[in-house]
């Protein structure tokens, strides 16, 4: 299983970042390997739709879980489209929030709000 978490620096005990689709990176952790991989977030960049953007680039990267603060509407549209589940995280680094989905100690992100439109434009 593929889990990914928005992060704001390339390593574990970076904290998860705020910004779902504006992050400058995901951590991709699969379970089963224990191996962990950082990926920069093209959509960061974009001048609109970067949750969008984001969400899809967890699906071409099949990703199976998803750890985040909150997401936008837009987002976990596409999120939800590829069946891959949303758990809220919890204040700390992105290992902490590894170990505590592990312990089934996560909820299930339901609250999804309606975007940052026009973030990105200036």
């Amino acid at each position: 299983m593929k889990i990914a978490i928005p992060v704001d620096e390339k390593n574990m005990e970076a904290n998860v970042c705020i910004s779902f689709g504006r992050t400058p990176y995901f951590l991709i952790h699969d379970t089963e390997s224990k191996e962990c991989s950082f990926l920069d977030n093209s959509a960061a960049s974009s001048q609109g739709g970067a949750g969008i953007k984001a969400a899809q680039f967890l699906v071409d990267n099949k990703t199976d879980i998803l750890l985040t603060p909150r997401c936008g509407e837009n987002a976990a549209q596409v999120i939800k489209a590829a069946d891959i589940k949303m758990y809220k995280t919890i204040p700390g680094s992105a290992r902490d929030n590894i170990n505590a989905f592990a312990e089934g100690k996560l909820p299930v992100l339901e609250e999804i709000h309606a975007g940052f439109h026009g973030h990105g434009e200036k």
